[in-house]
C-alpha cells in the first residue's frame, strides 16, 4: 500500500511534537507561495542595486581609466544578468506542479545558481587576462578621487544588500538567493581591493598595484564560482539532504508507537521543495484503514515541519515484508525486516 500527500495539500491538524528542527531554514521549510514572495522581494532589490552599480562604475571607469574599476564594472554587469535570472527563477520554481512537471519546478533555482556560477567564472577569467596584460604594461590611473567615491558607494550598497539577502536565506534557504549573495559577498572584497589598488596607484605611484589587486579579485571570484557550482550540481544530481535533516525526518516519521520502523529513506531537494520516499514497517494484522491512518499521521508530522515536502510512504507488514524495490537503486544492501533481499 502506498499513501501520498502532495506539497500543496492542506493537512488537517497533526499530532503535536516538540521535536526540534534540524536547522531553522532550508528546502521544504516554508510554504512555496510565501517563499516566492520573500525571495522575489530579495531578488528584485538585487536587480535594483546591480543597475545602480553598473551605471556608477561605468561612469567611474570612463573618468579614471582604472583597470580594476573596469573589472569591477564587468563583475557588476554579470551580477545584473545573474540577479535578473534569479528573479525569474524564484518565481518559476514556486509554481505548482502541472501535467508536464509533476514533481514541480523547484530545480529552476538550481539552474539559475549554476548559471550564476558560470558567469562568475567568466568574470574571473576576464580579470586574469586583463590584469596580466596591465601588469606587463601598467597604465596610470586618472581621476582617482572620483573612482574611489564610486567604489565607496558600491561598498555601502553591496553591504546593505548582503545583509538583507542573509536574512532572507535564513528564512527560505533559497539556493538562487544564496547564489546571488555569493556574487555580492565576493564584490565586497572586490571593492576593497579595487579601492586599495586605486589609492596605491594614485597616492603612492604604485601603478602595478591596480592590476595585482585585480588578479587577487579574480582568484576570489574563481573560488566563489567553484563552490556555487558544486552546490548547484549537487541539487541537480539529486544529492541526499544533509544527514541532520534526514535524521530529523526519520525521527518525525517514527514519533508514533504504531510505527515499528522505517527504511529505504530517500530525500532530495528541488529549490524550495523537498521530495521524500520511505518504507514504513507497521503491525501486519491491522486493517487497511488502520494502516492508512498511521501513514497519514506520519505525513502530517513531517508536513508540520516541512510544509513544502512531497511525501511517498510505502507501508510494509513487519516481519512479512517481501523483497521488492531494491537492486539498482539500493544504496544500503543490508536486508531489512530480517528478510532476504
Amino acid at each position: 500500500m502506498c499513501a501520498y500527500i502532495g506539497a500543496m495539500a492542506t493537512p488537517s491538524p497533526a499530532p503535536e511534537t516538540d521535536m526540534p528542527p534540524a536547522s531553522p531554514a532550508g528546502p521544504g521549510r516554508m510554504d512555496p507561495a510565501e517563499s516566492q514572495r520573500i525571495n522575489t522581494m530579495a531578488t528584485a532589490l538585487s536587480v535594483s542595486v546591480a543597475l545602480i552599480l553598473v551605471g556608477a562604475k561605468l561612469a567611474g571607469w570612463i573618468a579614471s581609466g582604472s583597470i580594476a574599476l573596469l573589472a569591477s564594472f564587468f563583475d557588476s554587469l554579470l551580477d545584473l544578468a545573474a540577479s535578473v535570472t534569479a528573479f525569474l527563477a524564484v518565481r518559476y520554481a514556486a509554481r505548482p506542479a502541472d501535467n508536464e512537471h509533476r514533481f514541480g519546478h523547484g530545480k529552476a533555482e538550481a539552474f539559475s545558481s549554476l548559471l550564476q556560477a558560470v558567469l562568475v567564472a567568466a568574470s574571473a577569467l576576464f580579470l586574469f587576462v586583463e590584469g596580466t596584460r596591465r601588469l606587463i604594461d601598467p597604465q596610470p590611473v586618472e581621476a582617482g578621487g572620483w573612482a574611489l567615491a564610486v567604489m565607496a558607494l558600491s561598498l555601502v550598497l553591496t553591504l546593505g544588500l548582503i545583509r538583507m539577502q542573509t536574512l532572507v536565506i535564513r528564512r527560505t534557504g533559497s539556493i538562487a538567493v544564496t547564489g546571488d549573495r555569493a556574487h555580492y559577498s565576493a564584490d565586497v572584497l572586490s571593492n576593497l581591493a579595487v579601492m586599495g589598488g586605486i589609492a596605491l596607484a594614485v597616492f603612492a605611484g604604485l601603478e602595478r598595484a591596480d592590476p595585482i589587486l585585480a588578479l587577487f579579485v579574480g582568484v576570489l571570484l574563481a573560488k566563489s564560482a567553484f563552490e556555487l557550482g558544486r552546490e548547484s550540481v549537487n541539487q541537480l544530481l539529486d544529492r541526499e539532504l544533509p544527514d541532520a535533516t534526514r535524521a530529523h525526518i526519520e525521527a518525525l516519521l517514527t514519533d508514533d508507537p504504531r510505527v515499528l520502523g522505517v527504511h529505504e529513506l530517500r530525500t532530495r531537494a528541488a529549490g524550495p521543495l523537498i521530495h521524500i520516499q520511505v518504507h514504513m514497517d507497521l503491525e501486519p494484522f491491522q486493517t487497511l484503514k488502520e494502516a492508512h491512518d498511521v501513514v497519514v499521521a506520519a505525513e502530517l508530522r513531517v508536513l508540520k515541519h516541512y510544509p513544502a515536502a512531497d511525501l511517498l510512504i510505502h507501508s510494509d507488514p513487519k516481519g512479512y515484508g517481501e523483497a521488492h524495490g531494491r537492486g539498482f537503486f539500493d544504496a544500503d544492501p543490508e536486508p531489512h525486516d530480517g528478510g532476504a533481499r
